[in-house]
């Protein structure tokens, strides 16, 4: 039995793609292969999304119940071990593959969970 925290694991990430291969890393995830983007939805990431800038820097974001379980189910899959491979090359300064050498940014601030945190001690918003 998984246990699973009432508040999912925001993950957002940063990676920096190949100035010389932008065009094409686009164009790559316009259609993702079928049974990555299975093998992501099974992994238990959601709401998970790409932000490409135009010098290359590339800001991802995804929920999961466990950062852990999910990382382990995509380092044990098949589908993602090719697509990873695939997409190595687009990086820049990568140890590895990109779905397990991208830079963490640390979450500072969720309104949702300040909202939350206002309603739990009755105070509310002030005018």
């Amino acid at each position: 039995m998984t246990v699973t925290s009432a508040v999912p694991h925001r993950v957002c990430f940063q990676l920096q793609v190949r100035a010389d291969r932008l065009e094409e890393y686009r164009e790559r995830h316009e259609t993702v292969w079928p049974d990555m983007l299975r093998e992501i939805e099974a992994s238990g990431r959601r709401n998970y999304s790409l932000f490409l800038r135009d010098d290359g820097l590339l800001i991802g974001y995804f929920e999961t119940d466990s950062l852990e379980a999910s990382d382990a189910y995509l380092a044990a899959s098949p589908a993602a071990a090719r697509w990873e491979a695939d997409m190595a090359p687009f990086f820049a300064a990568l140890d590895g593959r990109p779905d397990q050498s991208f830079l963490q940014l640390p979450e500072i601030f969720n309104l949702h969970d300040q909202l939350a945190s206002l309603e739990a001690t009755n105070e509310g918003p002030s005018s």
